[in-house]
């Protein structure tokens, strides 16, 4: 079930590492795995939610999510969006910005450095949003419970979320951006910093509203339906089983690509923390999206992994430090591999939370006395 659900995910990683030594060296092999455990850690998720909602459709919309869906995921988000972003930002076509990439490498790198201060108030301001508003919001589970319990309720205070990131963009712009680090020395991008990060803030408000239109479209849907089953219960008549299709599906299916580009935008933004090659770039989350893919299969077909419930804090964590650290090499520069360990950190630890929690869990099951009775266990660190 593995091999059969993975199998292209191991084919596509294998090939993948295998070019990317190849081709540049053991550098660029690192730096793509780096990229691709924290595309999967930042997507998982996504993947949960993605679960959830193909379950409910048929097979034949399963299969467009699966085949058209993982084109626009891979080729679209992973692989275009990088170059657009380098485009605008340095001002030239994206052919051109690919061109420079393969031709005159060393050209290119000026040019990123030079857009890297607009790159990093855009994706910076970006993932500082997706950081702030899950940190605020009130969750069942609580991984740093000390942190997160009057952060939550802070979280009740209305755009407290925008307020707050535009005070970092504000302060990013008088200090950092005063001294940003370009391709000749150093320059004042405060201007460039201000809209690029106001961008990066209209972007996820747009991107977020997207998905809420979609979301109450998917709940009409899905009222309409409950309604039309409750008739033909109260009418005698048998209730289908079969998964939703037509105008339902096609909803689902606009749905989850816009879920996907929102999921998407953190890890393409985030990896700019960690290089400027958009070829590393573009293999990297590549392969993290195709294990996306596979274990959204997977979920649907064998049921939840989302027993681990720290991960879903861990990946937000990872989005703040990469935010925090995007901000700051606007003027300093910070390695890669620095940037990259910080966030597969973060996830390992909660990920190894979640396992202690099971084990706790398991343990006070065990201990309370009789089937049927469960003990509580603790939720937090």
């Amino acid at each position: 079930m593995v091999l059969k659900t993975f199998g292209w995910s191991f084919a596509v990683t294998a090939l993948g590492l295998a070019f990317a030594a190849w081709q540049w060296g053991w550098e660029a092999f690192g730096i793509v795995l780096i990229l691709s455990i924290l595309e999967i850690s930042l997507s998982f998720d996504n993947a949960v939610v993605n679960a959830g909602i193909l379950k409910k459709m048929n097979a034949f919309w399963q299969k467009i999510f699966l085949t058209i869906g993982i084109l626009i995921a891979v080729f679209g988000m992973r692989l275009v969006f990088p170059v657009v972003i380098v485009a605008i930002s340095a001002k030239v076509g994206p052919i051109e910005a690919v061109q420079l990439a393969l031709d005159q490498p060393k050209q290119y790198e000026n040019l990123v450095t030079d857009a890297h201060a607009a790159i990093a108030a855009f994706g910076g301001m970006f993932l500082l949003m997706i950081f702030l508003d899950f940190i605020f919001e009130e969750r069942e589970h609580k991984w740093l419970a000390w942190l997160e319990r009057p952060l939550a309720k802070l979280g009740k205070v209305d755009m407290l979320s925008v307020c707050i990131a535009l005070i970092v963009l504000l302060v990013t712009a008088i200090t950092f951006a005063t001294e940003a680090h370009t391709s000749t020395g150093h320059a004042d991008k405060s201007a460039t910093v201000l809209l690029s990060g106001v961008a990066g803030l209209i972007t996820y408000l747009v991107v977020g509203g997207l998905s809420g239109y979609f979301e109450n479209k998917l709940e009409e849907e899905e009222e309409r339906e409950h309604e039309e089953e409750e008739k033909a219960h109260r009418e005698g008549k048998q209730v289908s089983a079969v998964g939703l299709a037509g105008k339902a599906a096609f909803f689902l299916f606009l749905y989850l690509e816009v879920l996907d580009a929102s999921f998407s935008f953190d890890g393409v933004i985030g990896a700019f923390a960690i290089t400027n090659h958009i070829f590393w770039m573009a293999l990297g989350l590549g392969i993290g999206a195709m294990y996306v893919r596979s274990l959204t299969v997977y979920l649907v077909r064998q049921g939840t992994l989302d027993d681990y419930v720290y991960l879903e804090h861990g990946a937000h964590y990872a989005i703040g430090a990469l935010a925090v650290i995007l901000l700051i090499t606007i003027q300093h520069e910070i390695s890669e591999l620095v940037t990259g360990f910080i966030g597969v950190f973060l996830i390992a630890a909660s990920f190894l939370s979640s396992v202690r929690r099971n084990k706790r869990i398991a343990e006070a099951e065990g201990g309370a006395g009789g089937p049927g009775e469960k003990a509580e266990a603790p939720t937090g660190v």
